[in-house]
């Protein structure tokens, strides 16, 4: 086995590569390598807000930041939002990664986009919102599953809008989801968070033993509420191997 592992993390929605520095900094004290990238539209890129910006806008920023540092044998971890991020990225780059981790993520069949999953009238009062900005407005951190103040205070204070056109656009696979790469999913329980619970309820019947399936006792923001315990189980990822 190597002596480190090159980790790749992608935030979901309304965050950044912000919501990693803790889980990021242990696993570098640790001597591992980790990259926190931002999507374009977020966080410290917020001035790049547009509703031009879309999933495929997400899923080539990362290909093209793979690319750019050289990256091989990565373990792709993907927050919420950000599982269909990482989807994207080995559809397309799959000789890139060893192992995929969707930590309590979003999922979609291909050809389906996030508002195709909404109420039509939650749609619509999303859209009217983003109207003048072409941002989704964040919700409050406590709907993350955080309960500790400091913890809220923290992602209060970098919480940005969410580009409307990764709400609109489909997941656009060549392959089927997974593009046949070893895959980790971890669930996030305490409590759990419902706008991901269809995802893992369609993914557990579809995909079933063919991946592998954990339990997390810690809220959606898992990365801020419980970092120890997210370290733990990504450093006994070793490419195509179990966590279990």
């Amino acid at each position: 086995m190597p002596d480190s592992n090159t980790y790749v993390l992608v935030h979901g929605a309304w965050h950044g590569g912000w919501c990693w520095s803790r889980v990021a900094d242990t696993l570098r004290q640790a001597g591992h390598h980790v990259h926190t990238p931002t999507l374009p539209g977020l966080g410290e890129r917020r001035h790049e807000l547009s509703a031009s910006i879309d999933l495929e806008t997400f899923i080539q920023d990362l290909c093209r930041m793979l690319i750019r540092e050289g990256l091989h044998d990565i373990i792709l971890v993907g927050h919420s939002f950000g599982g269909l991020v990482i989807s994207g990225a080995a559809d397309r780059l799959p000789e890139r990664i060893a192992r995929l981790v969707y930590l309590d993520a979003f999922l979609l069949p291909p050809g389906t986009s996030t508002f195709d999953t909404l109420p039509p009238e939650l749609v619509t009062k999303l859209e009217h919102g983003a109207a003048a900005t072409g941002g989704i407005a964040p919700p409050r951190p406590d709907s993350f599953g955080l309960t500790d103040q400091a913890d809220i205070d923290f992602v209060q204070a970098r919480l940005t809008p969410q580009p409307i056109g990764s709400y609109r656009e489909p997941l656009r696979l060549r392959h089927p989801l997974g593009n046949g790469l070893p895959i980790t999913y971890v669930r996030c329980t305490q409590p759990p968070f419902p706008a991901v619970a269809g995802s893992y309820t369609w993914a557990r019947e579809t995909f079933g033993e063919h991946w592998d399936w954990m339990d997390l006792a810690t809220g959606h923001d898992a990365m801020i509420s419980a970092p120890d315990a997210v370290t733990v189980m990504l450093t006994r990822l070793q490419g195509g191997q179990s966590a279990r």
